[in-house]
């Protein structure tokens, strides 16, 4: 059970990571080249949970020594690299990424949440985090569509590139 605890910590802290390096990206796509102050604002907004969100699972590494997964230089740059990209695609697939990456993280989320509930009753305050960060993720979603994501099209392509991304940098996470 230990084992599966480390994945947990290990896997969600370099999701959140990942999180931040996309929106760092978006961000700098939106500060140097693609003005758009309120998009902008909305991501500077999203970027906070997340940072939430990375404290607790960088403090959670450090109490249980449980080393990060060894792929954070790789998540790093690739997170700030499709952040960058789909922010200069448009708000759109900007906010695509956010939906695509909020989707595939809900079920991650929710298969840790059905282990923790099952196997792990010492375990309640890490099961009522990732609780109130899966609803934090679901929000994050919620307003990707409100500011406009859609999959019609070129943008069902994209979406499918970041799921498969998405549940890669998952599973390797949980083992490296």
């Amino acid at each position: 059970m230990k084992n599966k605890i480390e994945e947990i910590i290990r896997v969600d802290h370099a999701g959140e990571r990942g999180a931040i390096k996309i929106y760092d990206g978006q961000l700098l796509a939106l500060q140097l080249l693609k003005a758009d102050p309120e998009l902008e604002k909305k991501v500077a907004e999203m970027k906070e949970h997340e940072k939430e969100h990375l404290k607790y699972f960088e403090q959670q590494l450090a109490d249980r020594k449980i080393r990060p997964t060894l792929m954070l230089p790789l998540w790093d740059f690739l997170g700030t690299a499709l952040g960058f990209g789909t922010a200069m695609l448009g708000k759109k697939a900007a906010m695509l990424c956010t939906a695509s990456v909020e989707e595939v993280i809900d079920k991650h989320y929710l298969d840790q949440i059905d282990y923790l509930s099952k196997n792990e009753k010492k375990e309640k305050e890490l099961l009522s985090k990732v609780k109130k960060f899966r609803q934090d993720e679901l929000d994050h979603r919620d307003i990707a569509y409100e500011e406009g994501a859609n999959k019609d099209g070129p943008y069902g392509i994209l979406d499918a590139i970041i799921k498969i991304g998405s549940k890669a940098a998952i599973e390797i996470s949980k083992k490296i």
